[in-house]
């Protein structure tokens, strides 16, 4: 019977501390953990338990040296930026449709204008998606989605210094933008929604961010269920970075992402927030996406535009358990509260 193992990492630490003392992700001493939960799953069981940072370098098992060398490897810079701090990943949707500002920027001189604004604001990426991937949304077809960004990517790039996210599932969609000078790709599907997705991304040599997602947009809200939705979404995501290597796509191109109110329940993400360092496992910088996403207002009852407070602290948490992105409506308010916060676990 496999016996599949996992990390945690847990007790962060306001400074780093001697080898052997502490557990560093992504190659960051600044991200340095006390202890861990260790995590033993089998078919029909799953056993946890915290054990210190110098208890887990000490414990004898061959299964679990890939994995601490997979949480502690350092990550390659991301479209030329490296991942010394929290990167803010500001969301440009050019939609008629998307949650939380649907319309507002499907005029090209508008989004591009919003693109250069959060740049100001301090975006370190600008993701430009055309079409919403919102629960019960419909899809649109590739020649209307190139439509909507391709001109919106192009003079982002002729005038912004930040690099630029395709937001997309298709194929097409994800060559034509790195034509246009795109330098990440982020999908929702992570390449399993267009057949011609792996090809594609392999010729571009972009970063890719493979999300996790149960279900496609249109359903994937309808009565989600997992037998443990961390260690499956981390699972499932070891799956398609395995099948994306297979495909030609390096590792150390990926970006991995669980996936925040893809096909969840309030519980569901709030677990997934809560064990967000888990992922660290996988050997790739995590990215969090769960700023004013529905969650929040299911635990404070208010809409889209009032959710600034509950999106700044889910991007503490992920600043905390190490995330290396965090992708963001509100660019201004996140750096500040990011910059507070990192100027708190740095000091004497």
């Amino acid at each position: 019977m496999k016996t599949s193992f996992y990390i945690r990492p847990t007790g962060r630490l306001s400074s780093a501390v001697g080898e052997g003392r502490a557990l560093s992700v992504g190659g960051r001493l600044a991200a340095s953990y006390a202890a861990a939960e260790l995590i033993e799953r089998s078919a029909s069981s799953v056993r946890r338990r915290l054990v210190t940072a110098p208890e887990l370098f000490a414990i004898p098992h061959g299964q679990l040296e890939p994995l601490l060398q997979s949480l502690s490897a350092p990550r390659l810079d991301i479209a030329g930026i490296p991942l010394s701090r929290t990167l803010v990943m500001g969301i440009v949707n050019v939609t008629p449709d998307s949650f939380s500002d649907g319309g507002r920027y499907l005029d090209h001189g508008a989004a591009v204008a919003h693109a250069l604004q959060l740049e100001d604001e301090g975006a370190d990426l600008l993701d430009i998606g055309g079409e919403s991937t919102r629960p019960g949304a419909e899809p649109v077809d590739a020649e209307e989605e190139c439509r909507r960004v391709l001109p919106v990517i192009e003079a982002i790039v002729a005038q912004a210094r930040a690099p630029v996210s395709i937001d997309t599932r298709k194929a097409e969609v994800m060559l034509r933008a790195a034509d246009a000078g795109a330098r990440i790709i982020n999908d929702v599907s992570a390449l399993a929604h267009d057949q011609g997705s792996l090809v594609a991304a392999a010729q571009t040599k972009l970063p890719v961010i493979l999300m996790h997602a149960q279900g496609d947009p249109r359903t994937m809200q309808n009565d989600p269920r997992y037998d443990d939705v961390v260690l499956d979404v981390y699972d499932w995501l070891e799956a398609r970075v395995a099948a994306c290597e297979q495909a030609g796509i390096p590792r150390d191109r990926f970006i991995v992402d669980p996936g925040i109110g893809f096909g969840k329940t309030l519980a569901h993400n709030l677990s997934l927030l809560a064990s967000l360092s888990i992922f660290h496992g996988l050997g790739c910088p995590i990215l969090l996406g769960a700023s004013r996403k529905t969650f929040i207002g299911k635990l404070l009852g208010v809409p889209s535009a009032e959710r600034l407070p509950g999106s700044l602290a889910a991007a503490l948490i992920g600043a905390e358990q190490g995330a290396q992105i965090v992708r963001v409506h509100d660019v201004a308010a996140t750096r500040q509260a990011l910059a507070v916060w990192a100027g708190s676990a740095t000091a004497p």
